[in-house]
C-alpha cells in the first residue's frame, strides 16, 4: 500500500492519496484545498484514481473536491448523514478571507456511506466506521494496519465538537468504541497534524485518560 499525505490550505487540512503498490488504482482522501498540487502528485505517483472519499463536509476538507473530481472521474463517497452539509456554509466565517470558499456548490455524492461498508480499492480494502461527534456523518476507514481519522482522533488530540451537529459525548463514544478497540500497532493518519498511533494515543492522550 502506497499513503502520501499532502498538507493543503491556509487550514492546513491533511489530504490523503492511496494506492495499491500491484494494480495502481487509488483513492483521495479528503480534498481540502490546491486540486493542481494533488492532481500533480496523483499524476507522479502513477495512480489512477478511482474513489474520493471525504471524511466528514467541512469547507477544508471539501474546497477542492469538485476540481479534483471533474479531472479523474472518480466517484465521490460521504456518509449519509453528511450529505446535507455539502450545500451548507460552514460554521467559520473566517475561511473566506482565509481563501476557501465557503458557498462553492459541491458535487453530489455518487455513493453514500454507512457503518460497516466496505470500501475497495484495486487489492485495498477498508471499512467505514462512522465515528460521529465533531461533525454528524463522520467517519474513520480502517484497514491494512491504519486508520484514517479526519477530525475524531488527532495526535494527542480530538476533534473540535463546538460546530453546529458537534457533540462531545458523541465524539468520545466514537473514539472509544471504534477506534480504542484497534490494534495498538494501528496507524493513524488524521486530518489535521502529524501521524501517530492507536497505542500512543491509548496511553498519552490526555482526553482519554
Amino acid at each position: 500500500m502506497i499513503v502520501k499525505m499532502l498538507v493543503v490550505g491556509p487550514l492546513a487540512s491533511n489530504c490523503y492519496i492511496v494506492g495499491s503498490s500491484s494494480t495502481k488504482e487509488g483513492m483521495i482522501i479528503d480534498p481540502g484545498a490546491e486540486a493542481g498540487n494533488i492532481l500533480k502528485t496523483v499524476q507522479q505517483m502513477g495512480l489512477s484514481i478511482s474513489l474520493i472519499v471525504v471524511t466528514h463536509a467541512h469547507i477544508d476538507h471539501i474546497d477542492a473536491l469538485r476540481g479534483v473530481k471533474e479531472r479523474t472521474n472518480a466517484q465521490f463517497a460521504i456518509h449519509e448523514a453528511e450529505k446535507g452539509l455539502l450545500s451548507t456554509a460552514p460554521p467559520m466565517s473566517i475561511v473566506a478571507s482565509l481563501g476557501l470558499n465557503p458557498f462553492k456548490s459541491a458535487p453530489q455524492p455518487d455513493r453514500l456511506l454507512k457503518d460497516g461498508d466496505r470500501i475497495d480499492v484495486g487489492d485495498l480494502h477498508f471499512e467505514v466506521l462512522h465515528t460521529p461527534g465533531h461533525s454528524p456523518g463522520g467517519i474513520c476507514l480502517s484497514g491494512h494496519g491504519v486508520v484514517f481519522s479526519g477530525d475524531t482522533l488527532f495526535n494527542f488530540g480530538i476533534g473540535r465538537t463546538d460546530f453546529p451537529g458537534g457533540s462531545y459525548e458523541h465524539l468520545m463514544k466514537s473514539i472509544r468504541e471504534k477506534l480504542m478497540v484497534l490494534p495498538d500497532e494501528t496507524i493513524v493518519y488524521p486530518g489535521h497534524g502529524p501521524a501517530t498511533t492507536i497505542g500512543d494515543e491509548r496511553r498519552g492522550n490526555p482526553f482519554l485518560q
